[in-house]
């Protein structure tokens, strides 16, 4: 009997430590910055167009001086970085954030919205200001032309729907569609997914938001994303890409790490690039 419950309390053991096992490799796996790429498909380009879109940093640190996620973007050499809100974060400090910020200003065309954190740092008019100065696009109802060769594309933006309400946001929505070129490719930068039925009255073609973190939980091939806490659990649209009515929304999981309280799993901190042929 009592070799029974040596080998039954060593059996314990032993999952306890093969379960802790999986749980630290999972973090530490799930912590490393991944680059994820995506193919848009348009009859509205003549030549191929590499865009970056680098979403929810929240002021993470990503190595000295922000090389880990510098070198990774430079690897990729977009023709263009697309901002997608909560660069900045509400708690921490905001020198990793305008340090990415003043690097790839220098390098690249770049098209910054903003997101709720911005808002909650009661600091926006601070950082829109910022950014222009750095020559960064701020887009809150505009649309802007990026041209590459002979090629021009419309990027279009707007503030955070939820930290400006719905009112203002459709009023951007709006102002931002009629100024787009409609011979040419129209892309939408937003920070949340959730209003995507309202972003489709608006006839753009590609729709890019961030805000989810992935769901900050998944299980690859079973859950794509457990909670959002705008959304609630198993969210809709938590990360990847979405064919809607007219148009293809494709969600960045984020950067964020140590910004949040609640580890990612099986969810790795998100370079997004997408090719458009």
């Amino acid at each position: 009997m009592k070799k029974k419950k040596i080998k039954r309390k060593k059996g314990y053991i032993i999952l306890t430590i093969i379960i802790l096992l999986v749980i630290v490799l999972c973090l530490v796996t799930t912590e490393k910055l991944t680059t994820v790429r995506y193919t848009y498909e348009t009859d509205k380009l003549e030549a191929p167009l590499r865009v970056a879109m680098v979403s929810d940093l929240h002021s993470c640190y990503y190595g000295e001086n922000q090389r880990d996620l510098t070198d990774a973007l430079d690897a990729e050499k977009p023709d263009a970085v697309l901002l997608g809100g909560d660069i900045f974060d509400k708690s921490l400090k905001n020198d990793n954030a305008y340090t990415f910020l003043e690097y790839i200003a220098g390098r690249y065309p770049c098209y910054y919205v903003t997101g709720n954190h911005e808002y909650a740092r009661r600091e926006v008019v601070t950082i829109k200001k910022n950014l222009t100065a750095l020559g960064i696009t701020v887009l809150d109802g505009e649309c802007a032309r990026l041209n590459v060769g002979s090629e021009t594309v419309n990027i279009c933006g707007i503030d955070d729907f939820g930290a400006v309400g719905e009112r203002t946001a459709r009023a951007q929505l709006k102002r931002a569609s009629e100024g787009a070129d409609e011979d040419n490719l129209t892309i939408l930068l937003s920070h949340r997914p959730r209003e995507a039925e309202e972003y489709l009255k608006y006839g753009f073609d590609l729709i890019l938001c961030g805000h989810t973190h992935g769901g900050q939980w998944r299980i690859p091939g079973v859950m794509n994303g457990f909670f959002v806490p705008s959304d609630g659990f198993f969210p809709k649209y938590a990360g990847g890409e979405y064919t809607l009515d007219g148009a293809t929304m494709i969600v960045s999981r984020g950067l964020a790490r140590e910004s949040h309280p609640v580890p990612r799993i099986f969810n790795s901190p998100e370079l997004v690039i997408i090719d458009i042929v």
